[in-house]
């Protein structure tokens, strides 16, 4: 069974957390998290390019010259993709990039990152976040304190606006609720701080 340090928000030592063991103690799967990665890049595509074919094109209504006796290849539009300033042929259309991997592969992805953090010891887990008024000063206080000076995924309970309010505007902090774990963000971050509160929902979620 793995565990963790359990800290308060004052950087004071509160004992240890067991950690669900089938989701922070499984044998990381790189490839699984590949996957679930690339997944997720796609879906943030825009997918907005567009070029324009023979029929969007200005112009060509009119045929350019007679059918026959001229000497000249038949055309019946100068907007056709062989002049300059026709149609593009088989150019990019706007589409959507997105697609989905099977659920089992999803939350084998999110274990494997998680049970990755907890190997590299990147893990830590705050009893709990609190503050009186969304002051940003007072969170960088608590990052001072846990000696968090790198990149930090704060995964936060829903109900814990102050924290929320207080931690937003740091460039190297990234908060996002307990419900919506995402592979990129725990991948994209040296540390991963949560409360002991969002823990028990993201345990419970990948059970």
């Amino acid at each position: 069974m793995p565990k963790v340090s359990l800290f308060k928000q004052d950087g004071t030592n509160a004992g240890e957390i067991e950690l669900n063991e089938e989701i922070f103690g499984i044998e990381p799967n790189e490839g699984v998290i590949f996957d679930a990665v690339i997944m997720q890049r796609a879906s943030l595509r825009q997918g907005t390019h567009a070029v324009k074919n023979r029929s969007a094109v200005s112009g060509g209504g009119k045929k350019p010259w007679r059918q026959k006796g001229t000497g000249r290849a038949r055309q019946g539009s100068i907007r056709s993709p062989q002049w300059r300033g026709g149609g593009i042929v088989f150019g990019p259309t706007p589409r959507s990039y997105s697609y989905k991997l099977p659920r089992k592969v999803r939350r084998l992805a999110l274990k494997s990152i998680l049970s990755q953090k907890v190997i590299e010891d990147s893990l830590v887990v705050v009893d709990s976040l609190s503050f009186d008024a969304p002051k940003t000063k007072d969170f960088k206080a608590v990052l001072a304190n846990l000696k968090l000076d790198s990149k930090v995924l704060l995964i936060l309970e829903g109900s814990n606006e102050n924290t929320y309010l207080a931690s937003r505007n740091i460039s190297n902090v990234k908060v996002i609720d307990d419900r919506n774990l995402s592979v990129l963000d725990i991948i994209n971050h040296d540390k991963v701080l949560i409360t002991k509160e969002a823990l028990s929902t993201v345990e419970e979620a990948l059970a």
